[in-house]
């Protein structure tokens, strides 16, 4: 009997040139959370990496992360060696 193998891709879109970290952490940005971030008409670099740096930070759950901003929430996990965002959100 051949078991069969699942394999989940998930993709990062990276910004070396921005620099983004998080307590000496690189931050990394899925396709999806640019394509909720477009599909709310949120400004994606701009609005969102201001949040990333400036934002107040909320933890929930064992990874659970929350970058809070005026007007957008940016949510993802923070797995130890990076900060990976899922998704961006308007308050």
């Amino acid at each position: 009997m051949l078991s069969t193998i699942k394999l989940l891709y998930l993709y990062i879109l990276v910004y070396p040139e921005t620099g983004i970290y998080f307590q000496n952490k690189p931050v990394f940005i899925t396709v999806h959370a640019i394509k909720r971030a477009r599909q709310r008409e949120i400004a994606f670099p701009d609005q969102v990496f201001r949040v990333l740096n400036t934002g107040k930070v909320k933890r929930f759950g064992k990874r659970g992360i929350k970058f809070v901003g005026r007007t957008i929430i940016c949510v993802g996990d923070d797995l130890g060696s990076n900060v990976i965002i899922k998704t961006v959100e308007k308050k």
